[in-house]
């Protein structure tokens, strides 16, 4: 399905994911979860989509719409935009340019984060995601690229678990699970000595 898909491609990008087949089931998950950005079908099943871009604009919630449609014509997309989603794409699209429209709206939720995040030596190329610790580079997995921007993106404040998991996984993860903790041994590890990532027993983690 093409969710599956787009949902593939953003989560190789560090992306947390969740997806969701239907309206109704989409409309259940807003209103439990703070997302940033909502990639919206406008032909979804139960409840249509324009339905829930009413919804979510007149309930005022800050996630940003991205809608999709295989209608492309200009009032097709005008008819959209009219309904409050912040972006319009048509179907059949290159997956580059929807990952480019999804970072731009995420941009207006929070301040754009810049190119490069750095700390205590670490410094980590977000476009290229790339890591280098005192000029030295270190290959991360995925989810630890993610922890780690986390991380460095609240300079110096403390990110509890709950937030890695919320920003760095998706509703799938067991919010009981030992993952937080066996990622962040494996990043403290491959990041080296003198460590730089502490714990606040009961509280989260921070880079001081």
């Amino acid at each position: 399905m093409l969710a599956d898909s787009i949902a593939e491609g953003l989560r190789a990008e560090a992306l947390a994911v969740d997806i969701a087949y239907d309206g109704e089931a989409a409309l259940e998950r807003l209103a439990i979860h703070d997302y940033d950005v909502l990639i919206l079908d406008r032909d979804l099943p139960l409840v249509h989509g324009d339905d829930v871009c009413r919804q979510l604009v007149s309930g005022g919630g800050l996630v940003r719409i991205l809608m999709l449609t295989a209608a492309g014509d200009v009032r097709a997309r005008v008819a959209g935009l009219s309904l409050g989603a912040d972006d319009y794409l048509p179907k059949p699209f290159a997956f580059e340019e929807l990952l480019a429209r999804v970072h731009a709206l995420g941009r207006r939720v929070r301040p754009a984060d810049p190119p490069m995040l750095e700390r205590l030596g670490i410094r980590l190329d977000r476009a290229h995601r790339q890591v280098f610790r005192d000029g030295r580079y270190i290959p991360l997995a995925r989810k630890e690229f993610g922890v780690l921007a986390e991380l460095l993106r609240a300079q110096g404040a403390v990110v509890s678990a709950e937030t890695l998991l919320e920003k760095v996984w998706d509703e799938n993860i067991d919010p009981f699970t030992n993952t937080v903790r066996t990622t962040m041994m494996k990043l403290r590890r491959k990041l080296g000595e003198p460590p730089v990532i502490e714990t606040v027993p009961g509280v989260g983690y921070r880079i001081p």
